[in-house]
């Protein structure tokens, strides 16, 4: 079967020619079926009233001829009357002997236009109902027929049988002029429906075309710009509070790439301008093996700091992407925390600082992430804790089960201004960017990452001149564990 690409790429209609398609489709079936109904209602009185009259005639005649008295003059002047010129509606009438079946009268030139055995069975007796029918004798000549027998008043006279036709040969002009008017009407209605349709659609789709015009203004350097919620619609409100939502934290994320990019470019230009003075100097001239030794010596050491760089960025990359799980197992956290103090006890000895443990708690989560972060926050303690001071691990199980894991130090301290950034990537408070720090700037959004890995949030507090303290709190140890298909623990 051939398929007709044209179709499947076409772009779609309007929404305001498919309201307004729409609108006019069920105008117009409203307004057919209005117009069915009026007709029928039209059509069905028309048909009772004329039913009624030919009833009534009836009713009058057996009337007259019940009566004991001869009434032969006043159903003549009956029957003449009827056949005026001046009458609004034609009416023939006609007697006929019960017994033979002769015509006794009739209305003048009755039998040109209705033979008598054109009419219907005569209905016996007054309490049996009338039946009339409506035939078409001639084209465009139709009449009402009734027949019914009508006992005469004088008893052995015998019965005489009534027929009764209406001419209502004019109620299908009536009808025909009736329906050509509401089918101009129709017409109308629609051609309305129409435009009014149309003009409701592009009303009700105008604050779209205003977000459009919105949206058409952001840029790279306006993304300060906003649909703002409550101008809208209520239908629409929560579009554009969304929209603004969205415009947040893309904003958001500009920003953080472009510090990151800021940042990236300083933490890569002091490694590489090293390297490259250090190989200007090696090639100023020739120098002794020892110093071409000490050059490649240093070089190592530049080297291992962008292998640093690098590596953390990599682990920073794959615990932000939502395919990333991690491999749970429970542990006791009091003794990964005193590995940890054993590991970096060299370490702190040689800074003349004090590290403790302290606390029990039980906690389900990858130990290897686990020790990095710890390690992450203790070597930065470390580093900012003058002589003589302490720092301090330590564990604790909150209500429910979630487990709160806090690195406490004596150091420096950090100003308040600068804690909302501690966690970004490459971001060092004061002389730690320096030459003589040696960090990239990762350790703690290290951290922050291996926390959102395990569902928890990590968080500061600190005074300058009296130390700071990191919380890392784990989320309750009931959480059912992911089992990675990578697991991070570079």
């Amino acid at each position: 079967m051939k398929i007709d690409l044209h179709l499947l790429t076409r772009r779609p209609g309007s929404i305001i020619s498919r309201l307004t398609l729409l609108y006019v489709v069920s105008t117009t079936v409203l307004l057919l079926g209005t117009a069915g109904y009026l007709d029928w209602v039209v059509r069905h009185n028309l048909d009772a009233q004329n039913h009624a009259l030919v009833a009534s005639k009836v009713r009058v005649l057996r009337t007259l001829l019940r009566s004991p008295q001869d009434q032969t003059q006043v159903l003549a002047s009956e029957i003449e009357h009827e056949s005026g010129e001046e009458q609004p509606v034609k009416y023939y009438l006609r007697i006929l002997d019960g017994g033979g079946g002769r015509v006794l009268i009739e209305t003048k030139g009755m039998s040109e236009f209705v033979p008598v055995d054109q009419f219907p069975p005569p209905v016996g007796g007054s309490d049996k109902p009338l039946v009339s029918h409506e035939r078409e004798l001639r084209p465009s000549e139709i009449f009402v027929l009734a027949a019914a027998e009508a006992p005469l008043g004088t008893p052995g006279r015998g019965t005489r049988i009534l027929q009764v036709a209406l001419d209502v040969s004019g109620n299908a002009a009536i009808l025909a002029n009736y329906r050509r008017k509401l089918l101009l009407a129709h017409g109308l209605g629609v051609i309305f429906a129409a435009g009014s349709g149309a003009l409701a659609a592009w009303a009700a789709l105008r604050p779209l075309a205003r977000i459009a015009e919105i949206t058409q203004r952001i840029s790279a350097n306006r993304l300060n710009e906003r649909v703002t919620a409550g101008r809208w619609p209520a239908e629409l409100s929560t579009l554009a509070g969304e929209f603004d939502a969205m415009l947040d934290r893309l904003q958001d994320s500009f920003t953080r790439l472009t510090q990151f990019s800021a940042d990236l470019a300083h933490a890569l230009r002091n490694p590489i301008n090293n390297l490259r003075g250090e190989a200007e100097v090696a090639l100023a001239r020739v120098r002794s093996p020892e110093e071409y030794q000490q050059i490649l010596a240093s070089s190592l050491e530049e080297y291992e700091r962008l292998s640093r760089l690098i590596d953390g960025l990599l682990f920073i990359a794959r615990a932000e992407d939502s395919r990333t799980a991690i491999e749970r197992t429970r542990f006791d956290s009091r003794r990964e925390l005193d590995a940890v103090r054993e590991f970096y006890e060299a370490l702190a000895a040689e800074h003349d600082v004090t590290v403790t443990c302290e606390g029990e708690a039980g906690l389900t989560a990858d130990p290897v992430l686990f020790r990095r972060a710890v390690s992450n926050l203790l070597a930065n303690a470390l580093k900012h804790t003058p002589a003589k001071g302490c720092v301090t691990l330590s564990t604790r199980e909150l209500a429910g089960g979630a487990v709160e894991i806090g690195v406490r130090d004596t150091g420096e301290g950090i100003a308040a201004a600068h804690l909302p950034r501690v966690f970004d990537r490459f971001f060092q408070v004061g002389p730690s960017r320096d030459q003589t720090s040696r960090g990239v700037g990762l350790g703690l959004a290290i951290v922050q990452s291996i926390m959102r890995l395990h569902g928890g949030t990590a968080s500061v507090e600190s005074t300058v001149g009296h130390g700071t303290a990191i919380t890392l709190a784990f989320p309750t140890s009931t959480r059912p564990a992911s089992i990675a298909k990578e697991v991070i623990k570079k």
